[in-house]
């Protein structure tokens, strides 16, 4: 497959899972009927609750819902990640890719934990409810090799870099960023990313206001390997957007800088 349509569906959860659930599935159908064969939702698509609860324990029910919708288009998508009991009594921050069958074809249990104290008084501790993953994962697809990720995963680049050295021609990094860090850094971090790995980035976004009086910035993207905006979304407003992915382009950008080759061990010494 040499070309793909990709789609972004950014939405505004809430802490009402039926309503989510319902926006969710609209916003595939529409991705769907725009053309697009891997439609991709934010992080805490179904349920986006004050900090300090739980999963939800409907949220498996909405999984099957997207199963079935997806089996139905013939569509790939992207859960960009729900809230699911792990272990510990805590929850894994989990992506689902489910197949145009409708079934799990891979799952990702975000690794990277939002632990920050912001100076205008934001606090966010997700390793408070939240179990770290500890793996990376790269799915096999018709159209490539998909890396997946989530949020503030994007600050890490070894994770990318490692992702791309296997095989990825796509990384997903769908997010509920907060609207302080995401207008210092979102656009710069996305595209350094796709820069540095030679890869499309597909980052679906959450938007607006949510419970806890938590805005998030919005601002889906789609960005080609050389770093090009191919697509994005409103900072405020609910939506869709779609770009073609001429994959062809993955190569081309490896070739120009094909700096995933250059890696050299090396020795450290402090001076100070």
């Amino acid at each position: 497959m040499d070309t793909l349509i990709a789609a972004c569906v950014q939405t505004n959860s809430q802490d009402d899972l039926a309503a989510n659930t319902a926006a969710a599935l609209e916003g595939v159908r529409a991705a769907a009927r725009q053309g697009a064969t891997f439609i991709t939702l934010p992080e805490n698509v179904f349920f986006m609750q004050a900090p300090g609860k739980g999963a939800h324990p409907d949220a498996t029910k909405s999984i099957v819902q997207l199963e079935a919708l997806a089996a139905e288009l013939g569509v790939w998508v992207l859960v960009g990640s729900v809230q699911l009991p792990s272990p510990e009594g805590k929850a894994f921050n989990r992506a689902l890719l489910i197949s145009d069958k409708g079934k799990v074809a891979a799952h990702y249990d975000k690794i990277h934990l939002f632990d920050v104290q912001l100076k205008n008084g934001e606090n966010y501790a997700e390793s408070d409810r939240v179990t770290a993953g500890g793996e990376a994962v790269l799915a096999a697809t018709p159209f490539g090799n998909v890396g997946l990720t989530v949020c503030y995963d994007v600050r890490f680049p070894h994770l990318h870099r490692t992702l791309a050295k296997a095989g990825a021609s796509i990384i997903t990094v769908p997010a509920a960023f907060t609207y302080t860090t995401g207008s210092a850094h979102w656009h710069i971090l996305l595209r350094a990313r796709a820069i540095e790995t030679g890869c499309f980035i597909i980052a679906p976004a959450q938007c607006g206001m949510h419970p806890g009086n938590r805005r998030t910035y919005g601002h889906s993207l789609i960005i080609a390997p050389w770093g090009e905006i191919l697509a994005e979304g409103s900072e405020t407003e609910t939506g869709i957007i779609t770009a073609t992915l001429d994959l062809c382009k993955v190569q081309d950008a490896r070739d120009m800088v094909p700096s995933l080759q250059h890696d050299r061990d090396f020795t450290y010494k402090n001076y100070g």
